[in-house]
């Protein structure tokens, strides 16, 4: 397919959306087209904590495993109807290091040309408008500064702790402080969190097409599983 008809299907795709948004209404849309939007990334945490970890237990390398994801949730507008938009992708690589109590290393990449919505067309025009994936099949965060662990950490038990670390989207790299939930089960460690972003600050403009209209705020969000 040339690129010439490739960009005919993709725009006619967003056409049609919209017409069929337009007729049937922005509630139907909302409702139904796009559905109500995926959960946010939570821990599985035990309902009663174990006991103390072990810090042999969770000394190394550890990479990231089956069952990860990452993507972005955004607001949109369409016609008038406000909608959450969530899209997701379980390619996700990375691998992080502990040194005692203290998280020293971590580096994490997600490739974002194989996010998905529930929407295909929207899909295509954030692959190869909004995101340029063409140019920048992927996004990364780098870990630039030491993360010390909660203090008495347990098996089961959720513990909260802040990260910094370099976040490179569309070919930007910018400075950012993420919150991270982590639970560890003596065998597979689990961390999830969401980065809040500024689509400008990376460049990337917010898509606006008369009938839709896209937040220029949105987050970052994942949800890791990490073995030896």
């Amino acid at each position: 397919m040339s690129k010439r008809t490739l960009t005919v299907v993709i725009v006619a795709g967003v056409v049609v959306a919209g017409a069929v948004a337009a007729l049937a209404g922005p509630a139907f849309y909302r409702d139904v087209i796009v559905g109500h939007a995926a959960p946010v990334p939570t821990l599985t945490v035990a309902a009663t904590s174990g006991p103390a970890v072990d810090p042999a237990a969770v000394q190394g390398a550890w990479r990231v495993a089956d069952g990860s994801y990452a993507g972005y949730r955004i607001h949109e507008v369409l016609n008038g109807a406000e909608a959450t938009v969530v899209g997701r992708t379980d390619t996700v690589n990375g691998m992080l290091t502990v040194d005692g109590d203290t998280l020293t290393a971590a580096s994490f990449t997600v490739d974002v040309a194989s996010i998905t919505t529930d929407q295909g067309s929207r899909d295509s025009y954030f692959r190869s408008t909004t995101m340029q994936t063409f140019r920048y099949p992927t996004a990364t965060f780098t870990l630039t500064e030491p993360v010390a662990a909660a203090p008495a950490p347990r098996l089961g038990a959720k513990h909260t702790v802040a990260a910094t670390g370099d976040l490179t989207l569309a070919g930007t790299t910018r400075s950012v402080t993420v919150t991270l939930d982590a639970v560890f089960d003596g065998e597979r460690a689990q961390v999830a969190g969401s980065i809040p972003i500024t689509l400008a600050d990376y460049g990337i403009h917010a898509p606006s097409l008369g009938f839709v209209r896209v937040d220029d705020a949105g987050a970052i969000e994942f949800s890791l599983t990490l073995v030896r």
